[in-house]
């Protein structure tokens, strides 16, 4: 009888010291959650502190025209732009809004646009070297709302000889009246730099995009919208939707408005041939 008392006293204080230690284990899983979160929150802010103070160390380092140009970005590209072209500058990488240091002999270039438009400046630039001084505005340009409250940001100081600009994609939901509205009013603002203006129609929607057919549609017909105005105001249109519908199946990602670099080298090149061809005519 003893040896089993004896046992029942081991298993009884087995039980009560395996409650012990496994209580308190689930109890701290529950306690870890949020210290885990602001763990990631605080590592997030500190990799950010270290990305500002690398590129401000890097900043310094450039000439007083391209660290007023630097701020200007860092005013403008906003929290989901800005990191990445601050990663990319330090890397070394050659990026759409890089300082452009001008020839005064050749004429200015201002592109205006969303993310598309970010996508073809390059190889518009690369197809323009030594011929124009290509520049970008120093945004992801959005919508046409986007475009009447920043437009004089974007054309800053430059003295513009040509203006290639566009608004559509992000303008997909905007009622047509006010899309029409504000496309006319954005119109007759980039007329007062004098420069000559360029429309670059907006680029396809897919039908199978992430927001469903019914883009695909509003999309066109922003277009004709659009294509109403700058004829009404005389503004020539470099018709990219046109010209990259034949080619969407080899150029444009899948259920996707970007291309790919196939894609966006195409319609940079085009772009090139539309603006060289405006300034042999200006």
């Amino acid at each position: 009888m003893s040896t089993q008392i004896q046992h029942l006293r081991l298993y009884l204080l087995f039980c009560i010291c395996t409650s012990c230690i496994v209580t308190p284990i689930w109890g701290n899983d529950k306690k870890s959650e949020p210290t885990n979160a602001r763990e990631a929150a605080t590592k997030k802010a500190k990799q950010t502190a270290e990305l500002n103070k690398k590129f401000a160390s890097w900043k310094i380092t450039l000439s007083p025209e391209q660290q007023a140009w630097e701020t200007v970005l860092e005013e403008n590209l906003g929290s989901f732009y800005l990191p990445i072209y601050k990663k990319q500058k330090l890397a070394g990488r050659v990026t759409a809004w890089d300082y452009v240091a001008d020839d005064p002999q050749l004429p200015c270039i201002l592109l205006i646009g969303d993310s598309v438009s970010r996508g073809y400046t390059l190889a518009a630039r690369k197809a323009l070297a030594g011929k124009a001084n290509v520049h970008r505005a120093p945004a992801n340009c959005g919508p046409t709302a986007t475009g009447l409250k920043k437009l004089d940001v974007w054309l800053g100081k430059g003295n513009w000889d040509v203006i290639h600009f566009n608004f559509g994609i992000h303008d997909r939901r905007t009622p047509p009246a006010d899309y029409e509205s504000r496309l006319e009013t954005i119109v007759e603002r980039l007329q007062k730099t004098g420069a000559k203006l360029i429309w670059a129609s907006s680029t396809p929607i897919p039908a199978d995009w992430k927001e469903g057919p019914a883009m695909k549609i509003a999309l066109e017909e922003k277009n004709a919208i659009a294509a109403r105005v700058m004829k009404k105001q005389g503004v020539e249109i470099d018709d990219l939707f046109t010209f990259i519908t034949p080619h969407l199946s080899e150029t444009q990602n899948p259920k996707d408005v970007h291309f790919n670099s196939k894609g966006y080298d195409m319609l940079g090149k085009q772009v090139a041939k539309q603006i060289a061809a405006s300034l042999t005519s200006k």
